[in-house]
């Protein structure tokens, strides 16, 4: 091979390193927005891991029974139901979801800090939000909604009248999320 040809393929190969991989997911966006945005489930399925982390073990989500919120600083609140059923039935009555919030949160006026969460929905009109250990946090109130249109698994929607609150549905029960102020 001559010196030219030689510089030419490594030329090629130099170029090829530097080009920016393709992918097929869009890049996500980095400007901020001026109110928080409902994500879409399949929105929340392209950020969520395929599996996530709960008392020692790990569990699949169900990213089609999922959803989240992009607050205006760009951090995210995101929820998807999880597949339990390698856990004990103790802790499948109230691990049905992980919740994971880059900005603190309060549900139901209990507050929460940025992490990563277990969470479900239980009897007698409760919401409970564990740590990662499996560990209860605090149990909120939540409320059946019968004027529900279409009642999915899981969904998050804008609380009518009300700025900053959510409604977080499991059915057409939901407990309410308020994206927190201040420290």
């Amino acid at each position: 091979m001559n010196a030219s040809r030689a510089q030419i393929l490594l030329i090629s190969l130099m170029l090829s390193f530097a080009a920016p991989a393709q992918t097929n997911t869009p890049a996500p966006t980095l400007t901020q927005a001026s109110e928080p945005t409902l994500l879409k489930p399949a929105e929340v399925a392209a950020i969520l891991p395929s599996t996530v982390f709960f008392e020692g073990k790990t569990a699949p989500v169900q990213a089609r029974n999922s959803g989240g919120i992009r607050l205006k600083d760009n951090s995210l609140v995101l929820i998807s139901l999880v597949d339990s059923s390698g856990y004990s039935s103790q802790i499948q009555e109230k691990y049905q979801a992980y919740l994971i919030t880059e900005s603190p949160i309060e549900v139901d006026g209990h507050r929460l800090p940025p992490g990563a969460y277990g969470c479900g929905f239980v009897s007698n009109n409760g919401f409970v939000v564990m740590d990662i250990g499996g560990h209860d946090l605090f149990t909120a109130h939540t409320t059946h909604d019968e004027n529900l249109h279409r009642p999915t698994p899981l969904q998050i929607i804008s609380a009518p009248n009300e700025a900053a609150k959510y409604r977080l549905y499991a059915g057409r029960n939901f407990v309410l999320i308020r994206i927190a102020t201040g420290d």
